[in-house]
């Protein structure tokens, strides 16, 4: 879990890509493996920007293994694009 932060009961991170399309590409590759999970991202998108947040809902908005999983999740699909 390169990168991640973690504050206010929550992982953050913020990936770069080189363009508009590659981050809608990170998005989409990810999606598949969220919904496998069952755990949903907070994320957004700014141009080449995704960031993210993470957080546990059920479990009192605080970080979990969960969130932890879905993080190393979503690194490995960013360094596949890499």
């Amino acid at each position: 879990m390169e990168n991640w932060t973690e504050e206010n009961n929550a992982l953050h991170k913020t990936y770069l890509f080189p363009s508009f399309e590659a981050a809608m590409a990170f998005m989409q590759r990810a999606s598949g493996k969220i919904s496998a999970l069952n755990h949903h991202p907070e994320w957004g998108n700014v141009y080449n920007k995704i960031t993210v947040r993470l957080t546990t809902h059920d479990a009192g908005n605080t970080v979990t293994d969960k969130d932890r999983k879905l993080a190393q999740i979503l690194d490995g699909v960013f360094e596949s694009m890499i």
